[in-house]
């Protein structure tokens, strides 16, 4: 009982770790940027792990089996996708941020003006659906936590106590996510700043464009 109750703790702790790698982080936050409301961040936040969680359940199922053929063959070529995703979703980031603009509204006699984020704040209310697509494709690769869960399982020798370890592992995936996209989120809500959302923008798209390409050249 006790190495059964450890190795379901020892999920839980990587599944919140796994959750704050570098590559996670940068693609959830170049959505994250557009969102209008916490509801909107968590919906999103968990999209994303209910989509990598999907995949990355489907890779270690894969691994307990043939694992030889995975790691050597398979997820170098993983990688790669998920790079390029990155830097796909950067530029967009750095377009929103080049071609930005304000403009005024008028309300009888008073003069308001808004940063261009109108249609950005419809797209948020679909991009939950599309975070779900892109945590699929993350669940593809950057699945160090989920070998060392693998790992460890083996001297269970039980797939049902894996696939169990998975689940709470994916538990501890989707808190972390959670408390990432609030933090994230918080300024550009509170404040609604033109200024703010400019540098979120700058900084993720090049983050997407260089971790990405870091990737793709197997440098990281």
């Amino acid at each position: 009982m006790i190495k059964f109750l450890s190795f379901m703790l020892l999920a839980l702790v990587l599944g919140f770790k796994h959750s704050y790698d570098a590559d996670h982080l940068i693609a959830v936050s170049n959505i994250l940027r557009k969102v209008k409301s916490a509801k909107s961040s968590i919906k999103i936040g968990l999209a994303w792990a209910i989509g990598h969680m999907a995949t990355a359940t489907i890779i270690t199922l894969l691994l307990y089996f043939f694992r030889g053929y995975i790691l050597n063959y398979a997820l170098p070529h993983f990688e790669m996708i998920v790079g390029l995703m990155l830097m796909a979703l950067g530029i967009l980031s750095l377009k929103e941020f080049f071609f930005f603009h304000s403009h005024k509204h008028e309300h009888g006699n008073i003069v308001h003006s808004h940063f261009h984020l109108h249609k950005k704040n419809q797209e948020s209310k679909h991009a939950h659906k599309h975070m779900f697509g892109i945590g699929i494709i993350h669940g593809l690769a950057s699945n160090d936590e989920l070998l060392l869960l693998l790992t460890a399982s083996l001297g269970i020798t039980s797939l049902a106590v894996l696939i169990l370890g998975i689940g709470i592992f994916s538990i501890g995936v989707a808190l972390g996510m959670l408390v990432f996209s609030f933090a994230f989120t918080y300024p550009l809500i509170k404040l609604h700043s033109e200024i703010i959302y400019k540098i979120f923008s700058l900084i993720t798209g090049l983050g997407g464009m260089i971790y990405g390409a870091l990737i793709i050249s197997a440098l990281v």
